[in-house]
């Protein structure tokens, strides 16, 4: 009997515009009501953007809107300071 391999999906940083597997992005989430969130699970129901743990890209993101373009809404400042932290306190633990 031949074993089914499971698809790993994959979702593009909108800093670096690069591939990984879903589980090592961060999703940033439009819900349906329009409020921006960061959303860990990745199961929350919205529309999702996501970013890679690299703090250089999320400066790229910011810089270029790439995450409001992807949402179609304006991200907060609060938005970009919260991934901010949790790239900081991501790579403390490393």
């Amino acid at each position: 009997m031949e074993q089914k391999v499971k698809k790993i999906p994959l979702r593009q940083c909108r800093g670096c515009r690069e591939h990984f597997p879903k589980s090592e992005l961060i999703r940033v989430l439009r819900s349906p009501e329009g409020e921006i969130s960061l959303d860990f699970t990745g199961r929350k129901n919205g529309r999702g953007a996501y970013i890679c743990r690299k703090l250089s890209c999320l400066r790229k993101a910011q810089k270029a809107n790439r995450l409001g373009q992807e949402l179609g809404v304006p991200i907060p400042e609060e938005v970009y300071l919260a991934l901010e932290r949790e790239l900081e306190e991501t790579d403390g633990n490393a």
